[in-house]
């Protein structure tokens, strides 16, 4: 790193510019000095070529140049960072049921855009652990915590229909998302529960894994997804071939409420892609890590890199001047 402490030293050599223009450009006064032969004026005088005639006064400007830049102490230093974070631990609960395959949120299912979004809600956290946890009949931690979002979202994307017995157990995937977050040492502790339908299995249920949160002191956001009353869901007809039929939508909107209420979290819904875009991100508000950054830089000062090359052209600027760059009047 880099930096001059005193740049307004440059202005100086600015100022002296015009100075060294004045003396290479305006007539010197000389001496008249007495020759006995006209010969010899014109051999001294076809001795002194350019270097003799501009040297001094180029030595002079570069011994000045460097003046200056001595003058605004240049430096070379290290900075250091040291970064605090209140961490917050995530735990991403997604659900993966048969119902998820409705075709409500084109031009993809359900499932798939959950996806995508959650993946976009990944992206945008920096120094927070997240993880995640599939269900269907059943509850899978697909992903611990961790800081590492690029293999969480290649789990992500592995999140398909199928990787469990079909069926709704609410209850039991929040209380597989509480247990991956009761030896959490972050200062905040989070669930975003995605499901489209009803508690309908598991040995656990939604109230009791609600009270396991709240005992814990996890906030949990919970997010209905699917339209209102009818939405289209693939069926695979022998005859037909698979197509689309009108199915009514089961979501059990009020224990959602419940959780979240009891955890002093929130419930969300989402009726099409837009929305369930638009609840992620202001999750994302909601749940903000507080960053504290110190910068630290140590300098050391370089000027008298400049000093004795300056010193030494002005004694050899002198010695010439006597000599070699000596000017005939």
């Amino acid at each position: 790193m880099f930096r001059f402490a005193y740049p307004q030293a440059f202005f100086v050599l600015v100022l002296l510019i015009p100075l060294l223009y004045f003396e290479l450009a305006g007539k010197r006064k000389r001496r008249s000095v007495a020759f006995s032969s006209l010969d010899l004026l014109v051999e001294a005088r076809l001795g002194a070529g350019p270097v003799k005639k501009y040297g001094k006064t180029a030595l002079r400007a570069l011994v000045l140049v460097l003046i200056v830049i001595a003058a605004s102490r240049p430096q070379t230093g290290r900075s250091e960072s040291s970064i605090r974070t209140q961490g917050i631990d995530i735990m991403l609960v997604l659900d993966t049921s048969g119902s998820m395959q409705a075709q409500d949120f084109q031009p993809k299912n359900r499932l798939h855009v959950a996806k995508e979004v959650v993946k976009e809600f990944i992206s945008k956290r920096k120094h927070d652990r997240i993880g995640l946890v599939v269900f269907s009949a059943q509850a899978l931690s697909q992903c611990p915590l961790t800081l590492d979002y690029d293999v969480l979202c290649s789990l992500v994307d592995r999140v398909d229909f199928g990787m469990l017995q079909d069926g709704t157990a609410v209850g039991v995937a929040l209380a597989t998302a509480c247990n991956r977050l009761k030896d959490s040492k972050a200062k905040s502790r989070v669930v975003v529960l995605l499901t489209d339908g009803q508690n309908n299995t598991g040995i656990i249920s939604p109230a009791t894994a609600a009270n396991i949160a709240m005992s814990l002191g996890i906030k949990v956001y919970t997010v209905g997804v699917g339209t209102r009353g009818l939405a289209p869901f693939p069926v695979d007809d022998p005859m037909f071939g698979r197509r689309l039929v009108q199915m009514q939508v089961d979501l059990d909107e009020e224990t959602l409420q419940q959780i979240a209420k009891a955890t002093d979290g929130e419930y969300f819904r989402a009726t099409d892609a837009e929305e369930l875009t638009t609840i992620y991100d202001k999750i994302d508000e909601l749940e903000k890590t507080t960053i504290e950054t110190k910068t630290f830089a140590n300098y050391t000062d370089k000027y008298p890199l400049f000093v004795f090359p300056a010193l030494l052209l002005l004694v050899l600027e002198l010695g010439l001047g006597e000599s070699v760059l000596r000017e005939t009047p």
